[in-house]
């Protein structure tokens, strides 16, 4: 079951990431986290309803919560047009939580899933950068969190979810562990250069630099010219007018 809501998770991640990216309206992504945040609230509920008190499929469950709140209230805040601060403190806290999640799947959960605690790893990434574009107000990160999040759609939600339902998972998961984490940590480093944002100049490139020169009505610098000379000869300093004597014909 939990392999089921996965795949749905990779498929809003792709949309919020695209949304992010410019290429889907905000509004027409707040379905799709309305109905996948519902799924991957009533999945875990029943898993617990379920779980007849085995400690591993309580744990499994309560990480679940973490997505299906994130994508209500994502939905919701589409909707309503709210502020996305509330939402980005909310995803700081979601990003601490997956931190612990990866160190329990590397070191506690029996039998060990590194493959899975690679796939947290990169979800504390990505909420953390949901918590820098919303709680902080950090706008020049939103197309870099975008892509992250379409890859994280991609290859740590769908692509683990046809694993899991296909019996492919549990017998390489030490391979998808090292596979993974070279390729997603090469998304990290390869996609910031091109998609962060670079903040705007102080001094617009149209506007007249402060103390330099002028500029031209185009917007254009231009060079200062130096103030016109008097070609008149200066004045006699013995007083009696110019010095200027009259230009006699020598033709």
């Amino acid at each position: 079951m939990g392999a089921v809501g996965l795949l749905y998770v990779g498929a809003v991640l792709v949309v919020n990431g695209l949304m992010l990216l410019g290429l889907v309206d905000a509004r027409a992504a707040a379905p799709l986290n309305l109905f996948v945040g519902a799924l991957q609230v009533v999945t875990p509920t029943v898993l617990l309803v379920t779980a007849d008190g085995d400690t591993a499929t309580i744990l499994a469950a309560s990480g679940l919560y973490l997505f299906g709140f994130t994508y209500l209230y994502v939905g919701i805040n589409l909707l309503a047009g709210l502020d996305g601060t509330g939402l980005g403190w909310f995803s700081a806290f979601v990003a601490a939580c997956a931190l612990v999640y990866a160190g329990l799947n590397f070191f506690y959960v029996e039998p060990r899933d590194p493959g899975f605690g690679v796939i947290w790893l990169y979800w504390a990434v990505l909420w953390a950068l949901f918590f820098v574009v919303l709680g902080l107000k950090r706008e020049e990160f939103t197309r870099y969190t975008g892509a992250i999040a379409v890859v994280a759609g991609l290859l740590t939600a769908a692509l683990p979810a046809f694993l899991l339902l296909t019996g492919s998972w549990a017998d390489y998961t030490g391979t998808w562990a090292v596979i993974l984490a070279i390729v997603l940590a090469a998304s990290l480093v390869l996609a910031y250069p091109r998609l962060r944002g670079r903040p705007q100049p102080a001094v617009p490139p149209a506007a007249p630099v402060p103390a330099g020169p002028p500029a031209s009505p185009e917007g254009v610098p231009v060079a200062r010219q130096a103030p016109e000379r008097d070609t008149a000869r200066p004045a006699d300093p013995r007083g009696g007018g110019s010095s200027q004597a009259p230009v006699q014909d020598r033709s």
